[in-house]
């Protein structure tokens, strides 16, 4: 069993003063970046293998090397912090307590990418986490880590904390880069992409916090010990978050390709007298795993092999106690809310994937039910602008498949087992 952690980037969390430079450190990766030339840097988070640690995994290193060089135009690095898939919760922890290792990754990104100004755009609601990343950076631009000629390289940046306004589909990077602009928040057509055409239609890197926030503890320890970790194509460490029916719910910071059975043994188990029932493996927008899964290496190709995604490797863990059709219906009202309303499929079939549910947790429907809301499910994968619509498809396709019976006994009884106390119908005493 792997029980051994990789704090890199929890490391100090323990510190009263982990969020301050005297907590921190003296920014010397940073430091050593700015006497490298900028391609070696790009090649060192190549060699690294680090993912994407915003969802969808695509390598980091090739991200930065798509950035156009020489063409004259301005560069920017944006930072995506706007945390708010249900049930991810390792962005703002991580901001909150370790917040200069996001400073110093922004300095050495933008110097690898040649981009003198960057932005961190924050989720509006986290205003304690927006208070905490500005401090940090008024103390870097303080000590001359922010500004002109850091360090006597010669290389001058300017970094700004942009608060969104708290709308989901500014997590998608387009939307994102439209919010920044002051425009509304809605995807854009791709291509052309942020690398060439992004903000202020120039080339442009977004980049999760995670991801930038790894890239200190590379240029410190090298590529290869990053690539040490983890597996052959999931390589390094995460911030596995666990939350819902566990004993100690946190961030555990770990190898990729840890499986949940091990970080439920480090966590204390499900809490006391329940058993896990279901579970995500990276966020409500992942098909569910239930027990059966306990053993899948939580890396991007184990959880992609077995139907579903690692995402933002968000673990929600319901125990038997949980009604699975209203988590579902929970999650579809999140997105029916959130959609940006820019594409039909999205704004259409999660309003009606929500109205149908509704009638299904009540006990009101019928069997024929499940077949419309696989069928609207169907219509908006792969159909819609941005990946919202795809991943409000994934609760509803997975739950059905694992957990047909648990549909229909709420028309068997007419409502929702869960509701019954003395049923003993549905092995409730």
């Amino acid at each position: 069993m792997t029980t051994t952690l990789t704090p890199v980037l929890t490391a100090n969390w323990d510190r009263a003063d982990a969020f301050t430079l005297d907590g921190y450190g003296e920014y010397e990766s940073a430091k050593r970046a700015l006497g490298m030339d900028p391609d070696a840097i790009i090649k060192a988070v190549k060699d690294s293998g680090l993912r994407g640690r915003g969802g969808a995994g695509f390598p980091t290193g090739m991200k930065w090397g798509f950035i156009p060089q020489g063409d004259g135009k301005a560069h920017y690095l944006v930072v995506n912090a706007d945390e708010s898939e249900p049930g991810t919760c390792k962005d703002i922890p991580l901001m909150m307590a370790n917040p200069h290792a996001l400073v110093e990754g922004v300095i050495i990104t933008a110097y690898a990418i040649r981009a003198n100004h960057a932005f961190i755009y924050v989720r509006g609601e986290v205003l304690h986490v927006i208070r905490r990343v500005q401090a940090a950076v008024r103390e870097a631009y303080e000590k001359g880590y922010l500004g002109t000629d850091i360090f006597g390289s010669g290389f001058d940046l300017e970094v700004v904390v942009h608060s969104g306004a708290g709308a989901y589909i500014c997590g998608e990077e387009t939307a994102l880069l439209d919010s920044l602009e002051g425009f509304r928040g809605q995807p854009r057509l791709k291509p052309p992409f942020p690398a060439v055409a992004g903000l202020y239609a120039c080339p442009t890197v977004v980049n999760n916090v995670e991801s930038i926030a790894s890239v200190p503890s590379i240029i410190a320890n090298g590529a290869d010990w990053f690539a040490s970790m983890g597996t052959e194509k999931s390589k390094g460490f995460g911030i596995f978050s666990l939350s819902g029916h566990v004993t100690r719910p946190g961030q555990y910071e770990a190898p990729l390709g840890i499986t949940l059975r091990e970080l439920l043994d480090m966590a204390g188990g499900i809490r006391a007298g329940h058993r896990l029932k279901f579970w995500t493996p990276g966020g409500s927008s992942t098909p569910i795993f239930t027990d059966e899964h306990l053993d899948v290496p939580l890396d991007f190709e184990s959880v992609g092999a077995k139907g579903s995604m690692l995402g933002t490797r968000a673990l929600q863990i319901f125990d038997e106690t949980t009604c699975v059709v209203r988590a579902v219906l929970r999650w579809t009202e999140f997105y029916a809310h959130e959609s940006c309303g820019k594409c039909t499929p999205c704004r259409e079939g999660t309003y009606w994937l929500k109205q149908v549910l509704r009638r299904l947790e009540k006990g009101q429907g019928t069997e024929d039910d499940l077949t419309t809301i696989t069928d609207i499910a169907d219509n908006i994968l792969g159909r819609s602008f941005c990946a919202l619509g795809d991943g409000a498809t994934s609760p509803i396709h997975s739950s059905v498949k694992h957990f047909r019976d648990e549909y229909l006994k709420h028309f068997e009884i007419g409502g929702c087992p869960f509701d019954h106390a003395a049923s003993t119908v549905w092995g409730k005493a």
